[in-house]
C-alpha cells in the first residue's frame, strides 16, 4: 500500500538526463584532488552528470582510511566549477550536513548504517530543515522496511521534498556469492509504498566485486529501477577502500552502453496489452486458488491443534518439519523453483500453522 510523501518529482531536480537509467558515479572514497579530478573527467567525457565520492567513510575497523574529510569538499567544488557536474556525498551526522551546505554540495545520501539509527536520522533531518538539497536514503543494514520508511518520514516531516531511495542489499548472515543479500522483495515492497520516488540500485555494494555489476544492474533495470549508483575509480587497483568493486570510467561506459538493457516501464502496443492482460488474468485465478488452498491447510492445522490439545502433545516436532521441508525443496527444485524461495515460503506457512495451533491450545 502506498504511503503518502510530499515529494518533488525527480524530473524537476535538474540533475539527470531522462529517460532511464539515471546514473550517479564516482569513487568509493575521495582520496586526493588528482584522483577525484581524473575520475570525474573520465566520467564527464561520456555523459555522466552526477559525481559521487565518499568524504567521510564509516569503516568497520579503526585504522582504515576513513576519508579525506572537509578538505575533500573543496575538491568537489573544483569538479563543479571546472566540469559543471553535480556533486554528492554521504552524510552521517549534523556536522556533515552543515559542512556540505557550506561547501555547496548538490545532493547527499544517507548510508545503510545511518538509516538504521532513528537518533541519527532525526539529527540529520533537523540539520536539513529549510534546505532544498535532494536526499537519497539507502536501505538499513537489516531487512526492515518500516525502519527504511521511518527514515524517509523523518526527512519529509523536516521539509525535505526531493527524496529518493537506494537499494544496496542487506547484511548476509550466511555465506553468499554477493557481498550483501539482494533482498529484491523488500525493495519491491518499498516501491509499492513510495511509487512516486526515484529508486536507484547500488550494484557496487550489493555485489562487492566487479564481476557481479552487470548482472545486478540488469536485474535492477528488469525491475524498473530509475537509476544506478556505481563506484568508479581512475585506478581501482590503488583504491584505498573497496578496490574490488570499482570500475574505471571506461569500463563503466562499456557496462552502461554494452552490457545492460533498459526495459520500458510500459507499452501502448495493442498486442502487448491484450496478451499481458490475459496472462495477468491467469495469475489472478492461480492466486485465488492459492488462497483457497492456504485457508484449507490452516483448517487442517486447527484440527491438528485440537488433536494435540486432547492428547497433551507439544506443537513443535522439528524432526518431522525438517524432513518435510527438505522434501519440499527437493520436489520444488525438480519443478524449477529455487531453494531460497521454497524455504522462505514453506517456513512462513509453517510459522502461520504453529500460530493457528497455538491459538487452539491456549483456549
Amino acid at each position: 500500500m502506498a504511503v503518502k510523501i510530499d515529494s518533488v518529482p525527480v524530473s524537476e531536480w535538474g540533475f539527470f538526463t531522462l529517460p532511464r537509467p539515471m546514473v550517479i558515479a564516482g569513487p568509493c572514497s575521495a582520496e586526493s584532488e588528482e584522483q577525484v579530478m581524473e575520475t570525474a573527467k573520465g566520467l564527464s567525457a561520456f555523459g555522466i552528470h552526477v559525481f559521487r565520492a565518499g568524504i567521510w567513510k564509516p569503516r568497520t575497523h579503526p585504522g582504515c582510511f576513513e576519508g579525506a574529510g572537509v578538505p575533500g569538499l573543496k575538491w568537489l567544488q573544483r569538479i563543479k566549477r571546472e566540469l559543471g557536474m553535480k556533486v554528492c556525498t554521504e552524510v552521517a551526522s549534523e556536522k556533515h550536513v552543515y559542512e556540505c551546505i557550506k561547501h555547496g554540495v548538490d545532493m547527499v545520501w544517507i548510508g545503510a548504517r545511518t538509516s538504521a539509527n532513528p537518533f541519527l536520522m532525526q539529527e540529520i533531518a533537523d540539520a536539513l530543515q529549510g534546505t532544498d538539497i535532494p536526499v537519497l536514503v539507502k536501505n538499513p543494514v537489516s531487512p526492515d522496511v518500516d525502519l527504511w520508511t521511518g527514515a524517509l518520514e523523518r526527512l519529509n516531516m523536516a521539509g525535505v521534498k526531493k527524496l529518493g531511495l537506494i537499494h544496496r542489499g542487506f547484511t548476509a548472515m550466511h555465506k553468499i556469492a554477493y557481498r550483501n543479500e539482494p533482498g529484491w522483495g523488500l525493495a519491491i515492497e518499498m516501491r509499492t509504498r513510495f511509487p512516486e520516488l526515484p529508486f536507484f540500485a547500488d550494484p557496487s555494494h550489493m555485489g562487492g566485486s566487479r564481476k557481479y555489476l552487470a548482472e545486478i544492474s540488469q536485474r535492477a533495470m528488469d525491475l524498473g529501477f530509475e537509476g544506478l549508483m556505481v563506484e568508479s575509480h581512475c585506478d581501482p587497483a590503488c583504491a584505498l577502500s573497496d578496490a574490488s568493486q570499482q570500475l574505471t570510467p571506461r569500463d563503466l561506459q562499456r557496462l552502461l552502453e554494452e552490457q545492460i538493457t533498459v526495459r520500458d516501464a510500459d507499452s501502448d502496443a495493442a498486442d502487448y496489452r491484450e496478451n499481458i492482460k490475459a496472462l495477468r488474468s491467469r495469475i489472478d485465478v492461480i492466486d485465488e486458488n492459492l488462497l483457497s488452498l492456504l485457508s484449507s491447510r490452516m483448517d487442517v492445522s486447527k484440527s491438528i491443534g485440537q488433536y494435540k490439545k486432547d492428547h497433551n502433545i507439544a506443537i513443535l516436532q522439528m524432526d518431522r518439519w525438517d524432513a518435510l521441508l527438505d522434501e519440499m525443496v527437493r520436489q520444488g527444485g525438480s519443478k524449477g523453483l529455487s531453494e531460497r524461495f521454497l524455504r522462505a515460503f514453506f517456513n512462513d506457512i509453517h510459522e502461520e500453522s504453529v500460530r493457528v495451533q497455538n491459538e487452539v491450545l491456549s483456549k
